[in-house]
């Protein structure tokens, strides 16, 4: 007769017991739904950030700004948006994606009076309107993916020599803005939620110290992974969920930081460039592949770590755009690949920390865990994984 082991005994003990399966699975849930309504949905047609290069004269303040003009004119609220499609105005934005510039510039012209009001030029207290000096918007190409417009704008300032701050509604998503100019130390932020950007002074240039260009760029590497980081909120939960060991945990996020840090610096500084195209559905799929292994189970070893290496390197082209947008002059490009990898390991870390706290600590001792709560969460990941990889490659 078989001896029974210890282990076998705690099975045996947990079927007799009364378990309470729905709480469980509720934990595993509300972790995942806690994540995924923080983090908004899964880039699919891609919220990208305007980008405006701000002059500051004496008289007046110019704004030239790189920016997807049909969100704006279809009246989307891209307020923690990631994908147009989870908005109930995408067919109107589609449509205007087919629209030809000469319809779209007719568009925003008879829009104005109600945008103009809602970009932000102040100067002290005085807040003044910007005008249109000009408009230019390609020609209709692949409407499947947004089209970027320069729009070039004037603001007359009053003349009391105060600085300028510059914003525009949080309807309208994230703003980068880039002080105009030549001097490495010129201004560059990235404003989300209705942020205003720090004063500018005329015909100067805003004091921006390495030690605040490292601080904001920590908070944007955390918010690119909480709350904006769904797909990579649900990679990291597919490395903890392999192992509570901590061995095996440390080396797979090593691999993972290791790797995106090259890549997010490479396609930084344009040495390397991949069309999103391929590699959001890349992402997706590595999810997939994360979430499945852990199903079919196995011991850390060089092929898991290489290939969390190798999908390290597909999450920092996902991650590039972020500096990329920004354009940091050179000597504070470093301080800025830093800082933001600093933040993406602090949201990885936040993101673990919980998964911890809520299933971990609790039932990580417990003979069931693995059938119970690993098996069913990676096969939840991976169904989203696959999810998104269709959309991404077919819709």
């Amino acid at each position: 007769m078989p001896i029974a082991t210890p282990k076998d005994s705690a099975i045996q003990k947990d079927r007799v017991m009364p378990f309470r399966p729905l709480i469980l699975l509720g934990r595993i849930f509300a972790l995942i739904l806690a994540l995924s309504m923080a983090a908004g949905p899964a880039m699919a047609h891609e919220v990208r950030p305007a980008v405006a290069d701000v002059a500051v004269g004496g008289a007046a303040v110019d704004l030239t700004i790189r920016l997807t003009l049909e969100p704006l004119l279809a009246g989307m609220d891209l307020t923690g948006l990631a994908d147009t499609n989870e908005s109930p105005l995408a067919d109107r934005y589609d449509t205007l994606r087919a629209d030809d510039p000469a319809e779209l510039t007719a568009a925003l012209t008879a829009a104005w009076p109600d945008l103009a009001p809602r970009i932000t030029v102040k100067a002290g207290e005085a807040v003044v309107l910007a005008q249109i000096v000009s408009i230019t918007i390609p020609e209709v190409g692949d409407i499947t993916v947004p089209r970027d417009s320069i729009l070039v704008l004037r603001a007359d300032l009053p003349a009391d020599g105060t600085p300028v701050l510059i914003g525009w509604d949080a309807a309208f998503g994230s703003l980068i803005v880039r002080q105009a100019g030549d001097d490495p130390n010129a201004y560059a932020a990235i404003l989300s939620n209705g942020n205003l950007s720090d004063p500018l002074p005329r015909n100067a240039v805003a004091p921006d110290s390495a030690g605040s260009v490292f601080v904001r760029y920590i908070v944007s590497g955390f918010e690119h992974i909480v709350p904006k980081g769904l797909d990579h909120i649900l990679f990291v939960l597919g490395l903890f969920f392999f192992s509570l060991h901590l061995r095996p945990l440390l080396l797979q996020v090593t691999a993972f930081t290791l790797a995106h840090t090259v890549t997010l610096a490479l396609a930084s500084l344009k040495i390397v460039t991949v069309p999103p195209e391929i590699v959001e559905p890349l992402i997706a799929a590595s999810i997939v592949y994360v979430a499945v292994e852990n199903i079919l189970g196995g011991r850390i070893g060089s092929v898991r770590i290489a290939v969390v290496f190798c999908f390290g390197l597909l999450h920092g082209l996902g991650f590039a755009s972020v500096l990329g947008d920004v354009g940091l002059q050179d000597n504070r490009f470093v301080i800025g690949l830093i800082g933001f990898n600093i933040g993406v390991e602090l949201g990885q870390l936040a993101v673990i920390t919980l998964a911890f706290l809520l299933l971990g600590l609790p039932f990580g001792q417990k003979g069931w865990y693995r059938t119970r709560i690993t098996i069913p969460a990676s096969a939840l990941i991976a169904l989203v994984g696959a999810w998104w990889t269709f959309e991404r490659v077919f819709l």
